[in-house]
């Protein structure tokens, strides 16, 4: 099994930063890809960023040169650096991984709980 634990959000105020945190755990190999989404109220999950286990990375129109992807391949942790942010930032936070190869076979499209993010004006 592959669990995956986000951490880091809050309430924070416009043009404020936060870093959000995404740990791999249970009986795995290697991850090549984490990605974090978000879901706004009333809106669809929508992708974020990605970073690959060679630390390439892509990120969606609306935060480019404000979020920032990172990774520790050792401790299978993602992290979500955050900074000026705006209210339109406000959603749950969702870290995936889109394939896992476990010790039971490959697992698909992992996801953690989710963490909240919420931006004042």
């Amino acid at each position: 099994q592959v669990q995956l634990v986000e951490s880091g959000g809050g309430l924070v105020q416009a043009g404020g930063s936060l870093r959000l945190s995404c740990v791999a755990s249970g009986s795995f190999f290697s991850i090549n890809v984490m990605g974090w989404y978000r879901q706004a109220p009333g809106k669809q999950r929508e992708l974020v960023a990605t970073i690959t286990s060679g630390s390439d990375t892509n990120y969606a129109d609306s935060v480019k040169g404000r979020f920032t992807i990172s990774r520790d391949n050792v401790k299978n942790t993602a992290f979500l650096q955050m900074n000026s942010l705006k209210p339109e930032d406000t959603a749950v936070y969702y870290c995936n991984v889109p394939r896992v190869a476990t010790y039971r076979g490959v697992k698909s499209d992992v996801w953690g709980q989710g963490t909240q993010v919420t931006v004042s004006s």
